[in-house]
């Protein structure tokens, strides 16, 4: 039962933090078109065009596309333009054989 409360956590978080504003910038760092997102998300072209316009969508549509842009290492908070995490992607060969000193660093654009 906690693991379900963390993930409802979670994705209000991420449904909070991901705005329309971010979902254009994004796909133009990424140089994807609506199509494309629409696809990579499985989600309805129409759902993109609607939240990128500042319309009600559904919350699982919001969450798709969060998760997917995500996936492609970018990191998103509020009142920021996207920003491309380090070692989100996995840069980090060996992760558990980090130093303490060893950084994941966070670069906005």
């Amino acid at each position: 039962m906690a693991s379900s409360a963390m993930n409802l956590i979670l994705e209000r978080i991420a449904l909070f933090q991901f705005t329309p504003t971010h979902c254009v910038q994004a796909r133009a760092m990424l140089g994807w078109s609506v199509d494309q997102l629409s696809r990579e998300a499985g989600v309805p072209v129409e759902d993109v065009q609607r939240f990128e316009a500042q319309q009600d969508v559904p919350e699982a549509t919001r969450l798709a596309l969060t998760y997917r842009l995500e996936s492609q290492g970018l990191v998103f908070f509020p009142g920021f333009a996207p920003g491309r995490g380090g070692n989100v992607r996995g840069e980090t060969p060996e992760p558990m054989g980090r130093g303490e000193d060893d950084r994941i660093d966070v670069v906005f654009a």
